[in-house]
């Protein structure tokens, strides 16, 4: 099993910052790839981005390319989800999970394990 507990969201105004970080414990070994996904009052849960654990290739999401660098620490077992330029629409609860199926990255599931989420608000 693997535990996930992401943090670093908070409320922000738009064009501001935020880095979230969500720190794995447990059966890291057996991590390859991770995600972060969001949902927003209302909406379904969507893809944001991903990283390959050992390679570091990555995806994104269109909305927020060029804006979201997502990164990880092996060592730390800590993945990170840098977020510039913030906009009102970026407002979601965001969680961070661990990808162990095949499929498309942005499918939810083809990730087993889940963190908490941690809250983003952008005020316009």
């Amino acid at each position: 099993q693997v535990q996930l507990v992401e943090s670093g969201g908070g409320l922000v105004q738009a064009g501001g910052s935020l880095r979230l970080s969500c720190v794995a414990s447990g059966h890291t070994f057996s991590i390859y790839a991770m995600g972060w996904f969001r949902q927003a009052p209302g909406k379904e849960r969507e893809f944001v981005a991903f990283i390959h654990w050992t390679g570091g290739s990555t995806s994104y999401t269109d909305s927020v390319k060029g804006r979201f660098t997502i990164s990880r620490d092996n060592v730390k077992n800590t993945m990170y989800l840098q977020m510039n330029s913030l906009k009102p629409e970026d407002t979601a609860v965001y969680y961070c999970a661990t990808r162990d199926r095949l499929g498309p990255v942005y499918e939810g599931t083809t990730y087993s394990y889940w963190g908490q989420g941690t809250q983003v608000t952008v005020s316009s």
